[in-house]
């Protein structure tokens, strides 16, 4: 037999307390019933009973609050599950908002209950002006209750309500809402009514978001205050130069994160459904072009890595190299001699196809595919598109390819393997996702040597300083980079007033390899030569001024401090060619 339990030491003195004041009540009782005062024992009676009511009252919440808050209970799991569609809110790596669900409501007519469906017609057309015209007549003449319109604000909702027409009346409904408005509109993406993602992040997450809803947001890896900057700078150069297209990444390399994406032109995600499909298109991760010299990196990371030369090699630009049928010229005329590192920070067309010759099919085809450039970017995004590459690397396409042409590929593909090149020489997907504090990126592979990123560095740092990409310089945050212009193509042949005009920046490029550093590529889509730029369209003038206004206002943001060194206000000195290589230390 259990024993009974104790009675707890605190209700001991309450029960005492309660015994004394039940004694003297009843004493009172009886001295007032002595006494022969019928109002006392009147009063005395009705406080007992207020004294008893108190007692019950406070005890029922006693226990009340006791189950509340020491049951154990998880009152969340009760709560009514998400509505059918619903998704979790889409927030930036800092939780500020960039999707969210919104109740709206659908309008509902039942035709029975209308008495004047030519009043009811013309009220609702006047405060419903995206209405259907023939639905709504057709449901006014049908005998059941349809669906008129949907997505009504709770504003919206309330005209209609105000009107007071007979046979109407509402549902709630889940509609996805972007208060950003056309910021950040293609990797945000957006979703259907039926609550599934078609485009960008809303269709690559769609699972999550769905399994998510009622529990939390979900983070995207971009920077709200990246993605602006890289949003107002790119459109800024595609409007100024008049191009028919745009793209901007900026992608931390050593976490693979995408901190801002943007493509131009961009639409408003509230409208997707009425928007020319053409903007639609994410030209960052759906659009191949021909990259043109900015794709000299990987043939000098190919050449540097595999032995084949070094940054002193010399290589013949004296004249026009001759292929069958195929005669490859620089776009300006050094006619030299010219070592490794000058063929880089001239641009030199010649020079380039001359290494990529040297490296030979088999050695490009495998340090190309190692970069991932012959495969669509191992992205979450379902836009990501596969290369256009010549199945067979025959000497001319291993030429061309070298210098950028014969191949074209996604600024999401040139982002992912850049990124390799720059953060000590690991091949790992750009993600969208956020990584959380101390949270280690994808292992990755092994591309090339760290040795061969520490030079790469170098050289895109000396382009900045003392070759094409001038105009990006920042002074204080150590900026390289990589001009491309490329003739599109156009029947059969290379239009020269068509260009394709890019910029691959990265800062700093010094410091420890595993330490944080941001890649960013802006590149437009046919731009016009204007008054400032002298009559040319090339990347140099077009791409690398807004690569450098954009890496000025988001070095801040990302902690990079701003360090002004004498060379970056004096004199340029001469390079020492001992300067751009050396093993990391």
């Amino acid at each position: 037999m259990t024993p009974a339990s104790p009675v707890p030491n605190v209700l001991i003195p309450l029960w005492r307390w309660f015994s004394a004041r039940l004694w003297w009540m009843e004493h009172a009782f009886e001295r007032a019933r002595a006494s022969g005062k019928v109002e006392d024992d009147a009063r005395i009676r009705i406080f007992f009973v207020m004294a008893l009511f108190s007692a019950g009252f406070i005890t029922l919440a006693l226990g009340a609050s006791k189950a509340a808050l020491f049951s154990g209970h998880d009152f969340s799991e009760e709560l009514s599950p998400p509505p059918p569609g619903a998704r979790a809110d889409l927030v930036d790596r800092n939780g500020q908002i960039l999707a969210m669900d919104l109740v709206h409501y659908g309008v509902y007519l039942d035709p029975h209950d209308v008495s004047d469906p030519k009043g009811t017609e013309a009220a609702l057309m006047a405060v419903l002006p995206g209405i259907v015209p023939a639905r709504l007549e057709k449901t006014l003449a049908g005998d059941r209750r349809e669906f008129v319109i949907g997505g009504l604000t709770p504003e919206m909702k309330a005209k209609v309500h105000d009107l007071a027409l007979p046979g109407i009346d509402f549902e709630e409904e889940s509609a996805r809402a972007y208060p950003l408005g056309e910021t950040a509109s293609h990797i945000i993406g957006f979703s259907g009514k039926d609550g599934h993602g078609l485009a960008g992040a809303e269709k690559a997450l769609d699972n999550d978001l769905r399994a998510a809803a009622g529990r939390g947001p979900v983070p995207l890896s971009i920077d709200l205050r990246v993605q602006g900057a890289l949003d107002d700078e790119l459109n800024a150069a595609a409007t100024k130069f008049g191009a028919i297209g745009g793209v901007g990444i900026v992608v931390n390399v050593r976490t693979g994160e995408i901190l801002g994406m943007s493509s131009y032109p961009d639409f408003d995600p509230n409208d997707a459904g009425t928007t020319d499909p053409a903007r639609l298109i994410n030209h960052v991760a759906a659009t191949d072009y021909e990259p043109g010299s900015v794709f000299k990196v990987f043939t000098l990371a190919m050449g540097i890595d595999s032995g084949v030369a070094n940054v002193n090699t010399m290589l013949d630009a004296r004249t026009p190299l001759a292929l069958g049928g195929q005669t490859i010229h620089d776009y300006d005329k050094d006619n030299a001699m010219l070592p490794l590192w000058e063929v880089f920070t001239h641009s030199s067309n010649i020079g380039s196809a001359r290494l990529g010759l040297m490296c030979g099919a088999d050695r490009m085809d495998r340090y190309f595919r190692s970069f991932g450039l012959f495969a669509a970017a191992p992205s979450e995004l379902a836009e990501s598109t596969r290369p256009i590459v010549n199945s067979r690397l025959s000497d001319n396409v291993v030429a061309s390819m070298s210098f950028g042409h014969a191949i074209s590929l996604s600024p999401l593909t040139i982002a992912t393997g850049m990124s390799a090149v720059l953060n000590g020489g690991v091949y790992r997907p750009l993600t969208i996702r956020k990584l959380e504090a101390g949270q280690a990126p994808a292992a990755g592979r092994r591309v090339i040597q760290a040795s061969t990123s520490r030079t790469m560095l170098n050289l895109m740092r000396l382009n900045v300083t003392n070759g094409t990409g001038g105009k990006a310089n920042v002074a204080g945050y150590r900026v390289g980079g990589k001009t491309g212009s490329a003739e599109k193509p156009d029947g059969g042949h290379y239009d020269r007033n068509k260009l394709v005009s890019s910029f691959a920046a990265v800062f700093p490029t010094d410091g420890p390899l595993d330490a944080d550093r941001y890649f960013v590529l802006i590149m437009l889509d046919t731009p016009h030569a204007t008054k400032d730029t002298f009559g040319f369209a090339t990347g140099g003038w077009t791409a690398a001024p807004a690569a450098g206004r954009v890496i000025e206002r988001i070095a801040p943001l990302l902690g990079v401090p701003r360090v002004i060194m004498p060379q970056d206000t004096g004199p340029r000195a001469p390079v020492d060619p001992k300067t751009l290589t050396g093993e990391e230390g």
